[in-house]
């Protein structure tokens, strides 16, 4: 996946979280399966950015789980 299609699909769900969020059909485990999505998406565009900065091929960055993803501390 280039990150062109990473930034594409980060569009779609911002898109989606916009969508729920301003209309009446409030669903917040959809919001957080959402931000869940985009903390992933996030994540492989670092691990990609990292892996060119090193001179090692960005097709070793992969998806991380959220658990994983969502476990990291600012």
């Amino acid at each position: 996946m280039a990150d062109n299609d990473i930034f594409t699909r980060i569009d779609d769900l911002v898109d989606e979280e916009h969508r729920l969020r301003s209309g009446e059909a409030h669903d917040p485990e959809r919001l957080r399966h959402l931000e869940e999505q985009l903390d992933q998406c996030w994540d492989l565009l670092r691990q990609r950015r990292a892996k060119r900065e090193f001179g090692q091929p960005e097709s070793g960055a992969e998806v991380r789980s959220t658990s994983t993803v969502e476990g990291y501390q600012g």
